[in-house]
This record gives C-alpha cells, sequence and structure tokens, in this order.
C-alpha cells in the first residue's frame, strides 16, 4: 500500500531557511509537519503541488511587529500572510499586550481602531490569541512601556521600590505565560523616563530563562552610538541576548554612523554576548504623530531629538481616522492649508484624531544597503496595521523587497542569505523551536514563490499593494494563502518560548 500524505511539493528548488545552497526535491506534509524530504516516488497525497519553476522556503519570520490587536480584531492577518509571513512577534517598541488598560492605552496610539475585549494578563492574551485562531503564528513580547505605565504612570522619574516589585511581578507573569522576552521603547513615554539601572534590574529577572531583551534604542539621530552602547550594556548586565530594533541612523547630518554601531555589534560579539539587530528595508520610517511632536520637531532648529533634525516636508500623514482627507500630506502642506506653523499643525492634527500616524522620510539608501548586508541583522516590517489609512508599505511588502530588489536585482546578498535572516536566524534567537527551517519533523510553515517574479508592490504614495509571485502560504499544515490570495483558512498558534 503506498504511503499517502496531506500535502506533497513536488520537483520544487528548495531552500532550506538555514542559509545552505538551494536542492531540488520533494516535500512531503503530514498534518501540521513537514514529514520527508527528497525524491518522493511510488507515494500520493491528498493534495499534490507541481512545484516546478517555482522555489519553496519556511515562511517568513516578521520579528518586528505592532499587531498585538490586529491578531485579534483582524484575524485574517491577510496584510502579512500574503506577503508570505507565517509568524508575527508582537510586543515590541515597550508596548505590551499586557495589563490591558495599560496597552489598551498605549496600543490604541497606533492602532485606534480596533475594539479589544478585555483580558487578564499575558495568559489571558494568550487564551484571546488561540480562540482568535489567527491567520499566522503568533509570538509575544512583554513591553516595558506597558508595565511602566500601569505600575508608576507617565511620571518623569524613577520608580519606587514597590513599583518594581509590581513590575517585576508583571514580567513573572509574563514568562510563566511563555513571552519571548521583553521589549522597550526608550524614545517614547513612558518608556523614555527609565534609567539603565531600571533597565538592567527588570530584564535582570529573564537571566537564564532564554528570553531576550528586544529595544527601540533611546536614540537613532546624533545619539545612536551612546543608545546602541547602553542596549549592549544592558544585556550584558542582564545576562540575557540583545536584539536592537530597526537598526539606523535618522537624520541627514547622522548618515554613516551605522558603520560605527555596527561595530559595536561586532565589538560584543566578540566578547561572546549574544546581540543583533533588525531592520526594514526601506528610507522612510514610521511612528505615531504625537511622538514626533514629543520628542521636538518643528521647532524653530527642526530638531527632533533622537529623529535627527526634521523638517515638514519630511513628515508625512499616514493613517488619520477622524480626518482622512489628511492622509498622503505632508504637514508642510498642511500648514499652508491651516495658516499654521509647521508645529503647531502636527498638534492640532494629533489632537483632532488621536493615534494619527505618520511616515518620516529621514534615512539614507546608503545605509539601508549596509546594515542589511551584515550578517548580524534580520528582517522586521515594523509596520503599523492602520488598514484604512496609507500605511507604509513595509506592512505588506518588506519581504517581497529584501528578495526581490535587494538580493535578486542588487544582489546585496545571494538568496540562500537573504532566506536565513527571515527564517532560520530569527526562529533561533527568538527560540521558535522547529520553525523558520526546512527539515523533517519541522512544522510546516512554507512559501512556494516565484523567484523571478517575486517584487514588492507598494509604494509610500500607493502602499496599499501586495507583493506579486508569492503563489501559496502554508501554516502549520494548512494552506492560508492559494494564488495570492485568502483560502479562508486560519491555522496560527501562540508560539511560547521553550523552557
Amino acid at each position: 500500500m503506498p504511503k499517502t500524505y496531506d500535502l506533497i511539493i513536488r520537483d520544487v528548488e528548495m531552500f532550506d531557511g538555514m542559509g545552505s545552497d538551494p536542492t531540488h526535491c520533494d516535500v512531503g506534509v503530514e498534518q501540521d509537519r513537514i514529514s520527508v524530504i527528497g525524491t518522493l516516488e511510488n507515494v500520493t497525497a491528498t493534495t499534490e503541488i507541481s512545484g516546478a519553476g517555482k522555489s519553496l522556503s519556511p515562511g517568513f519570520i516578521d520579528v518586528h511587529t505592532h499587531d498585538d490587536f490586529a491578531a485579534l480584531a483582524q484575524p485574517d492577518m491577510g496584510f502579512k500572510s500574503k506577503g508570505g509571513v507565517t509568524t508575527c512577534i508582537v510586543g515590541n517598541c515597550g508596548y505590551g499586550a499586557a495589563p490591558f488598560a495599560a496597552a489598551k492605552t498605549m496600543l490604541g496610539k497606533l492602532t485606534p481602531e480596533f475594539d479589544i475585549e478585555p483580558y487578564e494578563g499575558h495568559a489571558g492574551y494568550a487564551d484571546a490569541v488561540e480562540e482568535s485562531r489567527p491567520g499566522v503564528n503568533i509570538g509575544v513580547l512583554a513591553g516595558h512601556g506597558t508595565f511602566r505605565l500601569a505600575a508608576v504612570g507617565n511620571d518623569d522619574r524613577p520608580p519606587s521600590d514597590k513599583e518594581m516589585t509590581v513590575m517585576k511581578s508583571y514580567m513573572a507573569e509574563a514568562l510563566d505565560a511563555g513571552v519571548l522576552g521583553l521589549s522597550s521603547g526608550l524614545i517614547y513615554e513612558p518608556g523614555k523616563y527609565a534609567q539603565t539601572d531600571e533597565l538592567i534590574e527588570l530584564c535582570g529577572t529573564m537571566e537564564g530563562s532564554g528570553a531576550l531583551y528586544a529595544t527601540h534604542i533611546r536614540n537613532e539621530g546624533s545619539g545612536l552610538l551612546d543608545a546602541v552602547g547602553e542596549a549592549i550594556t544592558i544585556g550584558a548586565k542582564a545576562r540575557v541576548p540583545v536584539q536592537i530594533s530597526h537598526h539606523k541612523a535618522m537624520g541627514r547630518e547622522n548618515w554613516g554612523l551605522v558603520d560605527h554601531s555596527l561595530e559595536l555589534i561586532v565589538a560584543s560579539q566578540g566578547r561572546g554576548e549574544s546581540v543583533h539587530a533588525d531592520q526594514y528595508p526601506y528610507t522612510a520610517g514610521s511612528t505615531s504623530l504625537r511622538a514626533i511632536i514629543d520628542n521636538g520637531a518643528f521647532t524653530s532648529s527642526e530638531s527632533s531629538g533622537g529623529f535627527g533634525l526634521l523638517g515638514a516636508q519630511d513628515v508625512i500623514v499616514a493613517s488619520c481616522h477622524r480626518h482622512p482627507e489628511y492622509e498622503g500630506k505632508s504637514i508642510a502642506e498642511l500648514s499652508a492649508e491651516m495658516s499654521l506653523s509647521p508645529r503647531d499643525t502636527a498638534i492640532a492634527v494629533a489632537d483632532s484624531s488621536p493615534g494619527t500616524t505618520a511616515i518620516l522620510h529621514v534615512m539614507s539608501e546608503d545605509d539601508v544597503q549596509t546594515v542589511l548586508r551584515h550578517p548580524s541583522t534580520m528582517i522586521g516590517s515594523d509596520g503599523l496595521p492602520t488598514l484604512s489609512g496609507k500605511p507604509h508599505p513595509r506592512l505588506y511588502n518588506t519581504f517581497a523587497r529584501v528578495l526581490g530588489h535587494y538580493a535578486r536585482d542588487l544582489g546585496l546578498m545571494d538568496m540562500s542569505t537573504a532566506i536565513h535572516r527571515m527564517c532560520g536566524f530569527p526562529a533561533k534567537k527568538f527560540g521558535l523551536t522547529h520553525r523558520g527551517v526546512i527539515e523533517e519533523g519541522a512544522f510546516a510553515d512554507l512559501v512556494l514563490f516565484d523567484s523571478k517574479t517575486l517584487l514588492d508592490k507598494g509604494t509610500i504614495e500607493n502602499p496599499n499593494h501586495f507583493p506579486s509571485g508569492i503563489d501559496r502560504v502554508i501554516v502549520n499544515g494548512v494552506t492560508t494563502v492559494q494564488n495570492g490570495q485568502l483560502v479562508g483558512s486560519r491555522a496560527g498558534r501562540l508560539l511560547k518560548r521553550q523552557t
């Protein structure tokens, strides 16, 4: 009796996610696992797919997302899965999912349109994710900013001993619930009020657990090197791995500093420390308009602190829930329309529509390529799921842009290396066992794509387009995207830290 599999992908160029050269083979899947890799003769499957002329890789792992509430409110997660993503790491930049009241306040600044039912702690969030059954897997970081808001409020002061005990209790609950680590956002309120010692003490509770410290560092402008140094110090003293979020230098006057921040990362690795970074492959960033204002933008010197020098023409409204007519316009354009100064214009827009997000044109293409080439860098979109507006195209297109534009077309790295950066490398760093690789026994998170036509389609001006060339996406053995379209199946899971 011939062996029967649930799925066989035949005669495909297979990238294993670990950086090896591709091989041509058949891949057989049973239930949620990759069962066999090789030449499969005299076997059948419930579903057989020809991979001729196509490439197969592990599903892409987006290590930097803000999809905490989207996984509950938009559980098909098509904005990620149609771009080949099968796992999202949420809770970045200090914006964690629990405690709920503080999370709703903070995440509401990024995604005000999502109305989420309350839950209790990170365990409650995990249950909510499992119940929603999203279209991608979800791994969770606890958020220092959320903890601090819940325990200390928005005060610019160190926590009292009692408040620190409360934050540690939140961290203990999060670790028990299986979070992958703790994130910080040291450019945002209230995280920016934390001193280094506070972060070392809180991160120290993760020592030996396998959990990591991911950080939106304190300054990505002129203070980049000191901020990277602080992140490395926190990891070294707390004895935990470090992930530097969206590595870049903001502001023309700071371009080129990434050469030196990369040297700091290499030096730390030379001391045996686990320090890496992630990056989105664009010269424009995106964040809440309120955060840009709070960091001093649009003053007479046009200084915006950790964002570098920033002019009104550099900031474009991306999503403005209550005033969609502002979307796509720069603060300079709106300033002329409103007959207000740029700063007063930005304040008026943010006040009239809390949660407004913006795109910032502040990075150098040379820097983007320098960071992307470096072996310390993995890939994270940092997309904000403001689906009704004009979100940064990185929300949909990050991984296709790396593979199609930077790897295939520009040759910054070969395809095997690029896929490793978005699959096996992040899976190992974040402790996602049996994910991010194609090997027998691994979970069947897979992307079938055409390496010749794979291309990002969205632009800053017209972002709401999915990439071309992605044929099929499989999550835990279940096809969720076929011919570039959602098929209605959702098979994502809550991924917990393996202890």
